[in-house]
């Protein structure tokens, strides 16, 4: 895998740490005393809910932090969803030196909800539109993406089923705004197009609400 090191985010000192795909970099109860930065791979944070589901609650790509949790146990699992290298930061120091650090929690704050937006306003397309959009987004607006997560993520992520990101990924490919060159790989052919789909989620009047077209 190529790697794609990361300045660190905060100054001082730091370590860097490397987990292959699956490990667990904090788990539910572990004191929030760390925040990480991912140097290269990608990480999912997830919860168990009650009957043992497991919810993904946010993907983090080389560039990124995590970590924070206004707490002081963590309540959610962090695991390398591919062979991942982060750095480590204590958190005490950062707050102290680093005015940044309320900007990447309000950052992550409105991550959380846009996540909430999607998922409760609209259809499986839609839900995957947006997810594709916020990756180029987050990768620098690239045309071709590179999924680093499985579709068994992404469904969980988008509270969906594997079979329903499925279909929406071939009625995207159908309408020729994307193309799948690979499982992990997707090009977005008319990013407009993809665009527009995420934006029917957002708040509109009674009167302007219409189905929308080819919804699972």
């Amino acid at each position: 895998m190529p790697e794609n090191f990361a300045r660190p985010q905060f100054p001082g000192a730091h370590l860097v740490a490397t987990y292959k795909r699956g490990r667990v970099i904090y788990a539910e109860g572990d004191s929030v005393d760390k925040c990480y930065q991912v140097c290269a791979g990608a990480v999912r944070v997830y919860g168990l809910i009650s009957d043992g589901r497991r919810q993904v609650v946010s993907f983090h790509l080389a560039g990124e932090t995590f970590g924070f949790e206004a707490a002081s146990k963590h309540r959610f699992f962090a695991e390398a969803i591919a062979d991942t290298k982060v750095i480590v930061f204590a958190r005490h120091p950062i707050q102290e030196h680093s005015p940044d650090l309320l900007a990447l929690a309000l950052g992550g704050m409105k991550r959380a909800q846009e996540h909430l937006l999607v998922i409760g306003r609209q259809c499986a397309v839609e839900r995957v539109a947006a997810f594709l959009m916020d990756l180029s987004n987050r990768m620098g607006g690239v045309r071709q993406v590179r999924l680093p997560m499985s579709r068994q993520d992404i469904a969980d992520y988008l509270a969906l089923t594997t079979e329903s990101v499925s279909r929406a990924m071939t009625e995207l490919k159908e309408r020729k705004v994307i193309a799948l060159r690979h499982v992990r790989t997707v090009d977005i052919i008319k990013p407009g197009a993809l665009r527009s789909l995420c934006h029917q989620a957002l708040p509109r009047t009674r009167a302007s609400i219409t189905p929308a077209l080819g919804c699972l």
